[in-house]
């Protein structure tokens, strides 16, 4: 059976260029809709460059934080027209 971090980290991997899903929609797809900060740990502790972790954004729409700075989140979501 495949851990909920190998789910989370699948899920990610198949967010296309210019979209975005939010820790909640990550949670629910991996099949624990609670467990949105978890999602947020897993996203915080990827390096892996085919796991776009910059396209998964706070409820609220705002970015939320990103493990190569905020800036970097926000610059990467532009250069894909995902955000303004």
């Amino acid at each position: 059976m495949q851990s909920f971090k190998d789910r989370v980290l699948e899920i990610v991997a198949k967010i296309p260029k210019g979209k975005v899903m939010t820790y909640k929609q990550v949670a629910q797809s991996a099949g624990s809709p609670r467990a949105c900060r978890v999602v947020g740990s897993i996203m915080k502790s990827n390096f892996n460059p085919k796991i776009p972790c910059h396209r998964v954004i706070r409820i609220d729409g705002k970015v939320g934080e990103y493990n190569r700075g905020r800036a970097e989140k926000i610059r990467k979501l532009r250069a894909e027209e995902a955000i303004k």
